[in-house]
């Protein structure tokens, strides 16, 4: 069984940065950033291998950055240039599968993180 617990979330305005980070229990496995807002499915954010290969939304590229480091069992989601629309609960993920981009690809999840982005 893989834990994952994730920290980092708060309440930001608009243009801030933000870094959130999921602690793993171990395991090479690819891990991944889901986000849910209210009213609205789960939708993928990031992806990253184990060997340290980065997968994007469009809505976050470019503004967003996913890292890994596998010696402290951690990933991390740097989210800079936030935006009101990234307001939601952010879910961390491993995965054991060769896909990334859909919530079954996933083994196990995280409790999520609140952020919020203010006006």
């Amino acid at each position: 069984q893989v834990q994952l617990v994730e920290t980092g979330g708060g309440l930001v305005q608009a243009g801030a940065s933000m870094r959130l980070s999921c602690a793993a229990s171990g395991g090479k496995y690819g891990m991944g950033w889901f986000r849910q807002a209210p009213g609205k499915e789960r939708e993928f954010v990031a992806a990253i291998t184990w060997s340290g290969n980065g997968f994007y939304a469009d809505s976050v590229k470019g503004r967003f950055t996913i890292s890994r480091d596998n010696g402290k069992n951690t990933v991390y989601l740097q989210m800079n240039s936030l935006k009101p629309e990234d307001t939601a609960v952010y879910y961390c993920a491993a995965s054991w599968s060769i896909n990334y981009r859909t919530v079954d690809d996933y083994d196990y999840w995280g409790q999520g993180t609140q952020v919020t982005v203010s006006n």
